[in-house]
């Protein structure tokens, strides 16, 4: 009997960590996260740094670090991660770093993820994520780099543009934030997308890009 009990146990205890394992794995982005987190744990950055999070577009920006020397920054863009799921995470990638700044660029996954997905629901997931930051840190500076625009999401535009605004004016109704406004700068003379500025999947940007990036960014940052 006490063979057989021990037999179940053991069976429990391996279907047990199974779920356990998938579970993990059925979070969106979990692998970077832990990636985040290991790193941490070798060499933890320090405090009233800029921290930079959001999606991709932050995630691949090469030579980060090196673009705004005078200051200290801490790159968490992950995946092709959506405001969610920058919330959902937030205990793991914003607040372990008592961050004097905090840049977010996020909110075109979001639209360009489903039909749906409206300009307001944006606003509003914007908004949430604020609220828990600000809740927080409520002396953080906080800056949010527009939606850009891009010829693979070109047809989202309007949305994009709407979102933009709504964030805009929120941002202005509160201490301490700034809206930086790289839809404008990325848009040629014909009112369209400059291609120069994106790699081949017109979505991505390239050196060039980030170089508009950088110097619209720089001039925001907060000293550290």
């Amino acid at each position: 009997m006490k063979k057989l009990q021990t037999i179940q146990l053991i069976i429990y205890l391996l279907l047990l960590q199974s779920v356990t394992v998938v579970a993990q794995e059925a979070k969106p982005f979990w692998n970077e996260i832990q990636t985040f987190q290991k790193e941490d744990s070798i060499q933890q950055p320090p405090t009233n740094s800029i921290l930079f999070v959001g999606s991709s577009s932050f995630r691949l920006w090469k030579g980060i670090e090196q673009a705004f020397p005078e200051h200290t920054i801490i790159n968490r863009g992950f995946g092709g991660s959506s405001l969610p799921h920058v919330i959902q995470y937030a205990d793991a990638i914003i607040f372990p770093y008592q961050p004097r700044q905090i840049v977010i660029y996020c909110g075109e996954n979001d639209l360009a993820s489903s039909e749906t997905v409206t300009s307001e629901l944006v606003i509003k997931r914007f908004k949430e994520l604020f609220a828990i930051i600000r809740n927080r840190l409520p002396n953080v500076s906080l800056a949010y780099v527009s939606m850009k625009p891009s010829p693979s999401r070109w047809h989202l535009k309007e949305k994009m543009q709407d979102a933009n605004n709504g964030i805009r004016a929120f941002l202005k109704m509160h201490k301490n934030t700034v809206f930086i406004d790289v839809w404008k700068p990325m848009l040629g003379k014909d009112g369209k997308p400059r291609e120069e500025l994106f790699v081949d999947d017109k979505l991505h940007m390239n050196e060039k890009g980030y170089a508009v990036w950088e110097r619209l960014i720089k001039s925001h940052l907060v000293k550290t």
